[in-house]
């Protein structure tokens, strides 16, 4: 069955298109995710543009809707969605 959105242009607030593991490392996540998804609870530090990190503690399900730049350190198992 062929896309039906296919000529449509994605905006800010279409869903995803991709699934990826995203695994802690000092490098840049290529692609950077639209959002992070948990699959396995716990702890996540992720940096933003300017490089300021964070430590999210998260829930099994939960899903950060944000875009971050790197993932230094992770007790959680976490997807990207882009």
């Amino acid at each position: 069955m062929p896309d039906a959105f296919a000529t449509f242009s994605p905006g800010l607030d279409s869903p995803g298109t991709r699934h990826f593991l995203i695994t802690p490392g000092p490098g840049d996540i290529v692609p950077r995710p639209r959002s992070i998804y948990c699959q396995v609870a716990g702890n996540v530090t992720i940096e933003d543009v300017n490089g300021t990190a964070l430590t999210y503690a998260m829930v099994v399900g939960q899903i950060l809707p944000f875009r971050a730049r790197r993932v230094t350190a992770a007790t959680a198992t976490i997807y990207g969605w882009d």
